[in-house]
């Protein structure tokens, strides 16, 4: 039964990236009692599973961590038929759906395994999904969103992300006239990437508008849905240089593997006959979700979405409560299909 008081009590529980705790304890205490055993594991996921098989037939997975980092406290607001707030639909919305999916469930089906897993927003560069696919090796996997019903990802988009920061001695804007600014040649390095398709995030530096820049740094942010673009873009990129008396630093933060699902594969054609059965669009897409770490194992995976919305990673985030319905059933029809 969906509850729109839970989902917004849930959503209003602050976990930015790396501090999923009290979200974590919440859901622990919320399942305990009920069919399956949850625990967490090395790297702090719930994991919910049924059966004794070592490697599940299906796990499927739902993020809990939001890109809102220093928010101490999150209004979740009713608005007609919708709840607005930040985090509402990414992810909130997805982990209590499969939370209601569960206990629908009038048997626990042998082979299945859930995992509310951690950082997969940002620099968390899929931690949770990662450590539990290579884990527990399944034989296919669903990452769960709250946003996105209309579309059935496929096509997982894998990212570069790298830090770049330049060094120099600095000075006076006129006295040290001619000496390198950091900013400067930043913009250069910066120019380049944008050329090779990277996205500059963030940009700091420099001390005084009178001030030769001694240091500069910027994010930047490389997709693609081959994976030999990103290895090509991660090689360009620890190469940059630039002139002496300056000097450059490259870190790279964050690696999502890229891949794709072959429409092909028996969890696609489950999904396809779901979606069929409840009058849902056969409408293929790209993402990057938790589903990127089972295709970098090469487990077939596919990223499905609960309901409507907008405003994805802003504090307006909105989702329609009145589709979510259909979004569990969509879910509940997929372990039908797959597990009996």
């Amino acid at each position: 039964m969906i509850d729109a008081d839970e989902l917004a009590e849930f959503a209003a529980i602050p976990a930015p990236t790396g501090s999923e705790e009290a979200r974590l304890k919440w859901l622990q205490e919320r399942l305990s009692g009920g069919t399956g055993s949850p625990a967490r594991d090395a790297v702090g996921n719930l994991v919910w599973r049924t059966g004794s098989s070592e490697a599940p037939t299906l796990l499927v997975m739902a993020h809990v961590d939001t890109v809102f980092a220093g928010m101490d406290e999150i209004r979740i607001a009713r608005e007609g038929d919708d709840l607005v707030g930040p985090g509402i639909g990414d992810n909130a919305t997805a982990v209590m759906a499969l939370v209601w999916v569960l206990e629908r469930l009038a048997e626990a089906p042998d082979g299945l395994c859930v995992a509310f897993t951690v950082g997969e927003e940002g620099l968390g560069n899929l931690r949770g999904a990662l450590h539990a696919c290579r884990e527990l090796r399944p034989a296919m996997a669903i990452a769960l969103e709250g946003h996105g019903l209309d579309d059935v990802v496929t096509d997982h988009v894998g990212s570069v992300r790298a830090r770049v920061t330049v060094r120099g001695p600095g000075g006076h804007s006129w006295s040290d006239r001619g000496t390198p600014s950091a900013i400067h040649a930043l913009f250069s390095l910066g120019a380049r990437l944008a050329e090779a398709g990277a996205n500059i995030g963030t940009v700091s530096g420099g001390q005084a508008v009178n001030a030769i820049a001694a240091e500069a740094g910027m994010l930047v942010d490389r997709r693609s849905l081959e994976q030999a673009e990103l290895d090509a873009f991660e090689a360009e990129v620890t190469r940059l240089s630039v002139e002496p008396p300056l000097a450059a630093e490259i870190e790279v933060v964050g690696r999502r593997p890229a891949g794709q699902t072959a429409l092909e594969e028996p969890l696609v054609r489950a999904v396809l006959d779901a979606r069929r059965s409840l009058g849902l669009p056969e409408r293929w897409g790209s993402g990057s979700t938790d589903a990127n770490a089972a295709a970098a194992f090469g487990i077939p995976a596919v990223s499905l979405g609960c309901t409507r919305g907008s405003g994805m990673h802003t504090i307006h985030e909105r989702i329609e409560l009145g589709p979510l319905e259909l979004g569990c059933r969509q879910l509940e029809a997929v372990i039908g299909a797959l597990l009996g």
